[in-house]
């Protein structure tokens, strides 16, 4: 059976620095031609890591030290600008895969595509985000913690935000709006055999 359940992710981080990172810098507009999201990760921020590659530098998702990463380091308003629910599909299909967001803000409609494919998104202030990106930078693993409302790396641990609702729906498991709707299959089938339009008034 899948556990849905997300309590506490640790790994290794990657840093993306920058405020105001928009959804068509996540994963831009050229690359929704498909009708799933199978093979957006590699192209999660394209334009960025190409400009930066042009110019003789090497974007975070490049470098070689955060290959591994699973939780995704960012800065304020993060996620903002269209509502395209692929940015966090495509973070969720890079490499190994982001588990876990943590950053000083979100965008609320990223937020909520975040919850919507269980990847948390908690924020922190900007002092422990700086000292969390130093921190990934050195190799460190970073831990989310849900259950305690922490995020921590090495020996220093800082208090993190998210709304209670969504904190509930992942320790809980019931973020999954369609596997809470299909383990209720049979009582489903017993409404709809009682409802007149399915059996012709």
């Amino acid at each position: 059976m899948k556990d849905d359940k997300r309590t506490v992710m640790t790994g290794p981080a990657v840093p993306v620095r920058g405020n105001d990172i928009d959804t068509d810098r996540i994963i831009p507009a050229r690359f929704l031609k498909s009708i799933t999201f199978e093979g957006l990760g590699e192209h999660v921020f394209a334009d960025d890591r190409a400009q930066l590659a042009d110019a003789g530098k090497t974007h975070a998702l490049d470098d070689p030290r955060f290959s591994d990463a699973t939780i995704l380091l960012v800065n304020k308003n993060f996620g903002c600008g269209s509502s395209r629910e692929h940015a966090p599909q495509a973070l969720n299909r890079w490499h190994k895969g982001i588990q876990a967001i943590v950053g000083e803000s979100f965008s609320e409609i990223f937020f909520g595509n975040c919850l919507t494919i269980g990847i948390p998104a908690v924020a922190v202030d900007e002092v422990a985000m700086a000292r969390l990106m130093a921190a990934a930078e050195t190799g460190a693993e970073v831990r989310v913690d849900l259950e305690s409302k922490t995020v921590s790396a090495g020996e220093e641990s800082f208090p993190a935000r998210i709304a209670e609702g969504a904190r509930s729906q992942l320790v809980f498991g019931s973020w999954d709006t369609t596997a809470e709707l299909l383990s209720a299959e049979s009582e489903i089938a017993k409404t709809a055999e009682g409802v007149p339009y399915f059996h012709g008034w």
